[in-house]
């Protein structure tokens, strides 16, 4: 049996959800689709079943924040895996700054539980239907998301670190 590649995947994703499919490149060799994210959810489970393109591995899901961007502030990324067609591709669907929710995979991936968990923990990305969704590596109490662009990288009250050494005024080195 002949692996599949990146241009069968995308055909067959697009001939299954047409208009939902916004945008895609190949990067690297990686094929990268911009999907709505209300039919997120639906695309990967119907990779997951589809019995040729055999999408059985969740790698990662995380967020990226473009502030710049007008309602479509964050990313959420789903990194895939078929084993069967030893092919690895992205899926991203972007949320407005104002309604950052998108559907749970837990019910797909058990692996997506800590993955949502973290992506909700550092940017505030809320995966509804998640059976768990609380912080993970950052204090309960805590009011913000870190990895938002919109806070300070670093305290700026700290004293044992010289900013020269760091990228930062590097004419006064």
């Amino acid at each position: 049996m002949e692996k599949l590649n990146n241009q069968d995947f995308l055909t067959a994703i697009q001939a299954e959800f047409g208009t939902a499919v916004l945008n895609h490149e190949e990067a690297y060799g990686m094929l990268n689709i911009e999907a709505e994210p209300k039919k997120i959810h639906a695309m990967i489970s119907w990779l997951q079943q589809h019995p040729t393109l055999s999408v059985n591995y969740l790698t990662n899901i995380a967020a990226v924040h473009y502030p710049e961007n007008l309602n479509r502030e964050f990313a959420v990324v789903y990194q895939m895996h078929s084993w069967k067609n030893n092919l690895r591709f992205r899926i991203k669907g972007y949320l407005a700054k104002d309604a950052l929710q998108i559907a749970s995979i837990t019910d797909l991936f058990a692996g997506a539980n800590w993955m949502e968990r973290e992506t909700y923990d550092f940017y505030g990305v809320e995966f509804t239907g998640h059976p768990d969704l609380r912080r993970i590596l950052n204090m309960d109490d805590m009011d913000y998301f870190p990895m938002r662009k919109e806070y300070v990288l670093e305290d700026a009250t700290r004293e044992d670190k010289d900013d020269r050494f760091f990228g930062r005024n590097t004419n006064e080195i």
